[in-house]
């Protein structure tokens, strides 16, 4: 389907049922922390899966692939990527169980109504506006800092399109650890499972994955830490497992 691409555009490969995205060929593409995303959060046979800024699709195709839920979707403000988002999506051949919406996350619950999902998940912008220097390109900009949407923005609309008892599941940076879980709490979203990326063994963790269950009770469990790096330029045996690909075959990505 090499008609779908437009210039500047290329097509990936995710190891995963034959799946494929169009990404930037000089621009912003899905990360490591969208794939670790996709592999920590679940989806059940029924549930209807909500992706809050889907970018280019990456989380509602990978989670298609891995999970059994009935309807995935994916909201993304910004035209260009949530135009590579449907025709990626399109290119799959998945457009039974994948949606992908054009909108702006402090509406969806107005766009998807109150309690309609089952799970919500996110990798949001990590930067504040006082966080570092901001990419001159602007796309960049609004995926790395808060430009368009802060955190209690993202958990209010999570809070209100999240069925109760309801999973929802984000990757974020370790230094807003605690500012994270304090927003969690506040809007009723109990954290219940977290783990740490750590880029070394040797090394402090920069990512966290973290699961927030509504309208449950206080208890968190630590999963065991997760370790992107055996060694320069070589990934360990579990983001091989993750990203599906064969250590043996394949360098660092």
């Amino acid at each position: 389907m090499i008609e779908k691409l437009l210039p500047g555009e290329r097509v990936d490969e995710l190891h995963r049922k034959g799946y494929r995205i169009i990404q930037k060929t000089d621009g912003f593409c899905f990360g490591m922390d969208a794939v670790l995303l996709a592999d920590f959060a679940k989806a059940g046979p029924k549930d209807k899966v909500l992706d809050l800024g889907c970018g280019t699709g990456i989380l509602p195709i990978l989670m298609e692939a891995r999970n059994q839920g009935e309807k995935f979707v994916g909201l993304e403000i910004q035209t260009e990527f949530a135009s590579m988002a449907k025709r990626s999506v399109a290119l799959n051949g998945q457009q039974d169980k994948i949606q992908i919406v054009e909108g702006d996350i402090k509406e969806a619950s107005s766009l998807f109504g109150r309690e309609s999902f089952d799970v919500v998940l996110s990798n949001p912008p990590y930067m504040t506006d006082n966080h570092g220097l901001k990419n001159p390109d602007e796309k960049k900009a609004i995926a790395r800092h808060e430009v368009l949407l802060n955190l209690n923005e993202l958990l209010r609309e999570t809070k209100k399109v999240l069925k109760n008892k309801g999973h929802f599941y984000m990757v974020h940076r370790t230094f807003r650890m605690a500012e994270i879980i304090h927003s969690l709490v506040s809007y009723g979203l109990e954290p219940k499972r977290i783990r740490f990326v750590y880029p070394y063994l040797e090394k402090e963790p920069n990512i966290m994955l973290i699961e927030a269950m509504k309208g449950a009770k206080s208890r968190i469990k630590v999963e065991p830490p997760l370790i992107v790096y055996e060694k320069p330029g070589v990934y360990t045996e579990e983001i091989y497992r993750i990203y599906g690909y064969e250590k043996e075959n394949e360098g660092d990505k």
